[in-house]
């Protein structure tokens, strides 16, 4: 493995990460959402209060981990990709900043009526900044963006394979996150709360594995590379990723929550995995590979010694204050 592919590797190991937390933290504010008025959606913001509050910044430090990497280990890809981009990464950035400080105000709003104005923006940022993170990598997975630094306008971002990334990452995110909230609330002896969690999020797991199976169609329409990846070399994460969103789907039917959000885990992370996979050696899909446009090896090489230095000093960190958080003992002290 060369330096490119191990500096990419870490890269996309961050990226599977942000898929992970950050997308159950996008979907915990689409069911913000979704819970309806002050009265009736009360007991599920409350949930949603508690479940990300001690965590929800930390969440988005991967996002930044993921850029740094891609601007100092592939610069070149780095601005063709934000010069093309440029709007939807614009309305990315926009919906991370509102959704952020509308979370954190709305606790201290002196009216009912400006909560429901920072909970409205936390709720839409949430829906609108995963639909074009997602509809970013489709543009780049369809060959949509090259060297040239083009701009692509709004356009690029609902071409089919955009449209469709968007969808399947604001649907993952909703499933992920309904999966997370039906464990705590019944970890926290809500058992009506767990119980309505538990069937919103079977619905929305269903729905999500209705638009993955038609999505082959525009995929390999509008994807040809990709789509070969993804019937190929990653086949197996593919079936994986399917298998354990039917065993999350089984798992929440049974009630047992725990095991049902290690199953979403694998679920999103295998095929977010899978997406990395079926598009290698491409960072550009047609158009600029990893070995072809990575930085200076020097710099190659202290991404690596930067990142080992983070496993060693800043993951075990956070490890520990997701282990907090989950025990409550975190989520006791935000409330």
């Amino acid at each position: 493995m060369s330096a490119a592919d191990a500096v990419a590797a870490v890269m996309f190991a961050g990226i599977i990460v942000y898929a992970v937390l950050g997308g159950a933290d996008f979907g915990s504010g689409v069911w913000d959402l979704l819970a309806g008025g002050a009265r009736r959606g009360a007991s599920t913001r409350r949930l949603i209060d508690h479940a990300i509050g001690p965590v929800w910044e930390a969440n988005h430090v991967w996002l930044i981990f993921i850029l740094v990497f891609l601007w100092t280990g592939f610069p070149t890809v780095f601005s063709s990709m934000i010069t093309s981009l440029a709007v939807p990464f614009w309305l990315v950035s926009v919906g991370v900043v509102l959704r952020g400080a509308a979370f954190a105000l709305r606790k201290y709003t002196p009216t009912l009526r400006w909560a429901r104005v920072t909970g409205a923006v936390f709720a839409g940022a949430s829906l609108l900044t995963p639909f074009f993170l997602g509809s970013i990598a489709g543009a780049i997975a369809s060959g949509r963006i090259d060297l040239s630094g083009a701009p692509a306008g709004l356009s690029t971002a609902f071409a089919p394979t955009s449209v469709l990334g968007g969808f399947l990452a604001v649907l993952t995110c909703t499933f992920l996150a309904g999966v997370f909230l039906a464990a705590e609330a019944d970890r926290l002896g809500e058992q009506d709360l767990a119980e309505a969690m538990r069937v919103r999020s079977i619905a929305v797991g269903v729905v999500t594995g209705v638009v993955a199976l038609v999505g082959v169609v525009p995929i390999k329409a509008d994807a040809p590379t990709l789509a070969d990846g993804l019937t190929g070399r990653a086949l197996s994460l593919v079936v994986l990723s399917a298998l354990a969103g039917v065993g999350t789907l089984e798992l929440l039917r049974s009630r047992r929550f725990r095991m049902a959000r290690a199953s979403a885990v694998v679920a999103v992370g295998s095929i977010v995995l899978g997406w990395g996979v079926a598009q290698y050696p491409w960072l550009l899909v047609d158009h600029a590979k990893i070995d072809g446009s990575s930085g200076a090896d020097a710099t190659l090489v202290g991404l690596l010694v930067a990142a080992g230095l983070a496993v060693v000093l800043i993951v075990p960190a956070l490890v520990y204050l997701y282990v907090l958080a989950d025990s409550n003992r975190v989520g006791d002290r935000a409330d």
